[in-house]
């Protein structure tokens, strides 16, 4: 097995945003898609990116940051099929820690707190900031065949929802963890 894969979830279409989200730059002069992969490979340097195929530009920033891309040819789906194709696409991983690219204030300590906590034996883990759960989420190799099974765009929402006891919840005073960017107006809300 190769340990903990990072896998930054980043085929989504960035409709309410009304243009490509991940491309926009923000006040630190990354992209905010670069943001949040750089942040996830500091933590995890084994780390993967799952984009849409026509992502060309998103793509030739990630190869240069020493991201292994997975091209979704079925981004359309939904969140789920992206976490299923970056799980598929690491299945010697014996865990895997899943970010979102429109996440890019979550901070590599926190990142690497949740590897650690599955490296600990932890069947899922996430960080908890203010009593609310947030990302990235772990998961141990045990749920291998259920992420591959993943559709729809809830992602892997059900399969926590389904096993609350399996989840570890990390206190976290990193903001980070709850702040993604849906409209340009969240970009205000930068910790």
């Amino acid at each position: 097995m190769s340990g903990i894969q990072g896998i930054l979830l980043a085929a989504g279409t960035g409709r309410r945003f009304g243009r490509h989200k991940l491309l926009h730059p923000l006040p630190s002069g990354d992209s905010m898609g670069v943001a949040a992969a750089r942040s996830l490979i500091a933590a995890l340097p084994n780390t993967l990116a799952v984009i849409q195929p026509q992502d060309r530009q998103l793509a030739d920033l990630f190869t240069a940051l020493g991201l292994s891309l997975v091209v979704n040819s079925e981004a359309e789906q939904g969140m789920g099929r992206s976490l299923a194709a970056g799980v598929g696409a690491s299945a010697d991983a014996s865990g895997w820690v899943v970010a979102l690219a429109d996440m890019p204030w979550i901070t590599p300590e926190t990142i690497l707190s949740v590897a650690r906590a599955l490296e600990q034996g932890a069947s899922m883990a996430a960080p908890v900031y203010r009593q609310r759960r947030g990302h990235p989420v772990g998961f141990a190799r045990q749920w291998r065949e259920p992420l591959l099974a993943l559709q729809g765009d809830a992602g892997a929402r059900r399969l926590l929802a389904a096993h609350p006891d399996e989840l570890l919840l990390l206190p976290s005073d990193d903001p980070g963890v709850l702040l993604d960017i849906d409209h340009e107006d969240d970009l205000r809300r930068e910790p």
